[in-house]
């Protein structure tokens, strides 16, 4: 691997915790404020990051965009995602939410199939499928532990593998800048005409702790940027995973949290199958003559 692959990698991995940070921050937060001021102050930040980004690249240019309703499906598709998982965050632990979101490359594959019309063999929808079975084992439907809050995350991950899909086909019509510039701008749109109606004035230690989860976001989606200008996105997805890793190391020390045995082997299970499902989806070599 190259320097500049390696380098990417960390770059990704540096993304992925401070995501796990931005994600520790939002819970604390949802225990004193409501979860629809949490996101909008997020995307504040958010817009004038997808300003900056677009506004550097193209000028004014950047923000013209040629498929307005696809970059619009994509901003409310990515909004509510985040609703939901912030929402989700109240309730779950932070391994417990990350361990069903996991499940988003799984449902990206078949989603594939439906609307990019892409042909996914035997083996990975065999992974699709044992990776489901991983869901239910965290999800638990049926037995007294269960908890309906569980299915708010498995919500938010259909509404974030729908989120990539679209991206995937905005990719062909805009530029990078223009879709992040979108993505923030849909979002803060839709959350400015909710605020109002359940604004609750934070004191001066939740405005540092919203600007803290801000900055955290801002960092990481630099971060991934950076990743994919030194290394392919098919090197970094393994990585992705590593979320899982340290929203339940980040839980543990900052909230006690301790996730049970059907977390870990329900988690396990579905980062088992994405990457066997992702090894399956990487474009084969050619043998060496």
């Amino acid at each position: 691997m190259s320097a500049a692959g390696r380098s990417g990698i960390l770059w990704h991995i540096l993304a992925m915790t401070l995501f796990a940070f931005m994600d520790a921050v939002s819970k604390h937060l949802t225990a004193t404020l409501p979860v629809s001021e949490i996101i909008w102050v997020r995307y504040v930040f958010f817009t004038i990051f997808g300003l900056a980004i677009a506004m550097r690249a193209s000028g004014f240019d950047g923000l013209r965009t040629n498929a307005p309703v696809l970059q619009g499906a994509r901003g409310l598709a990515l909004v509510t995602e985040i609703a939901l998982v912030t929402l989700a965050f109240r309730f779950l632990q932070l391994a417990e939410v990350h361990a069903v979101l996991a499940i988003a490359p799984l449902f990206v594959t078949a989603l594939a199939v439906v609307f990019l019309k892409e042909r996914v063999g035997l083996r990975r929808w065999c992974a699709v499928g044992v990776g489901f079975i991983g869901v239910l084992i965290v999800v638990r439907p049926g037995l007294a532990v269960f908890q309906s809050a569980s299915l708010i995350s498995l919500a938010s991950a259909v509404c974030f593998s729908v989120y990539l899909v679209l991206t995937r086909f905005a990719s062909s019509r805009d530029t990078l800048g223009t879709s992040t510039f979108y993505a923030g701008a849909v979002g803060f749109v839709v959350m400015s005409a909710i605020v109002p109606m359940h604004w609750v004035t934070p004191t001066l230690d939740e405005w540092l702790w919203l600007l803290l989860a801000s900055a955290f976001g801002v960092g990481a989606h630099v971060s991934v940027i950076r990743a994919l200008s030194l290394a392919e996105a098919s090197t970094l997805q393994p990585f992705n995973y590593l979320l899982l890793v340290w929203a339940a190391l980040i839980g543990f020390l900052a909230f006690g949290d301790v996730p049970d045995a059907a977390t870990f082997l329900g988690g396990g299970i579905i980062v088992a199958s994405g990457l066997y499902a992702w090894h399956r989806g990487r474009p084969q070599k050619p043998p060496q003559i």
